[in-house]
């Protein structure tokens, strides 16, 4: 559990991380819960990412409880994508630096603070040994650009750095078009690259948003259009559901990571009901 939103900047996402959970399949595993600072709106950038030294400290604070545990497995709950590094660096010390990372995300995550100050978006960046340089110093062994895939990225909103690092590194893409009726190209990258461990990292926002409301891109009455800033998701959650299970049956997962979970109807209901008499 990692209710983090100093990443995205936004205070949706604790009540986001705690839905997640919730809605999950019961289970005997182990939970440990990251500490999470109340949100406050001064994201004021220090050297170049809004509220690091929040960020530093809760990342250090994942990885201190995942050591206390060694698991073979890990299951997260965020927040804003940013909670993904602590897990999946561990999982691929774990697993010889052989670790595969699936990206499913309509976004790279590859900024660095010369693009931007919202650290969730430099995540797969810093687990690459690139990002910002602080975090990245935090990814022990980096992940194997070959080991790493994109599934429902939106390439033709991606800045030219972002494409630049993906072309410099080889990172491999399948389109939400690609994947929309089979996982072939993800199941042939897991074949020709003989990943045998594998971590899932699922953003919300990799959804169309007029199907899944509960993303940023579906934001009621934003102040900022951020459909015409940044491309929304493509994918259906058939078509998600469809790639994961079929990535499970080739492979042995052993990190799934869910983020970006905006739920904005409830937060409004939540509002509400602390406004409404007796209820208050």
């Amino acid at each position: 559990m990692m209710p983090q939103w100093q990443g995205g900047n936004n205070e949706l996402y604790p009540i986001g991380s705690e839905l997640l959970a919730w809605l999950a399949p019961a289970s005997d595993a182990p939970v440990a819960r990251v500490p999470v600072e109340p949100f406050h709106s001064d994201d004021t950038p220090e050297n170049g990412i809004s509220h690091r030294t929040a960020l530093l400290k809760q990342l250090k604070e994942a990885r201190v409880l995942i050591d206390a545990e060694q698991p073979d497995k890990i299951a997260v709950f965020g927040g804003d994508c940013l909670v993904e590094q602590a897990p999946f660096s561990y999982l691929n010390e774990k697993y010889n630096g052989e670790l595969g990372v699936l990206w499913i995300d309509s976004h790279p995550d590859v900024k660095t603070t010369k693009d931007f100050t919202n650290a969730h978006t430099m995540v797969l960046g810093n687990l690459l040994g690139e990002g910002d340089p602080e975090f990245a110093a935090e990814v022990r062994v980096p992940l194997l650009p070959q080991k790493v895939m994109y599934a429902g990225l939106r390439e033709t909103g991606l800045t030219e750095q972002e494409s630049e690092v993906i072309s410099r590194l080889g990172l491999k893409v399948a389109s939400p078009e690609v994947l929309q009726h089979d996982s072939t190209p993800v199941l042939e990258w897991i074949a020709e690259n003989n990943i045998t461990h594998l971590a899932i990292h699922l953003d919300l926002d990799v959804l169309d948003p007029a199907t899944f409301r509960s993303v940023l891109f579906a934001e009621p009455e934003p102040e900022i259009d951020w459909l015409k800033m940044y491309p929304a998701g493509k994918m259906t959650f058939t078509q998600v559901t469809r790639l994961i299970c079929d990535v499970a049956e080739r492979t042995d997962v052993v990190g799934m990571g869910i983020a970006e979970h905006l739920p904005w109807d409830a937060a409004h209901l939540k509002n509400a009901l602390s406004k409404f008499p007796v209820l208050s």
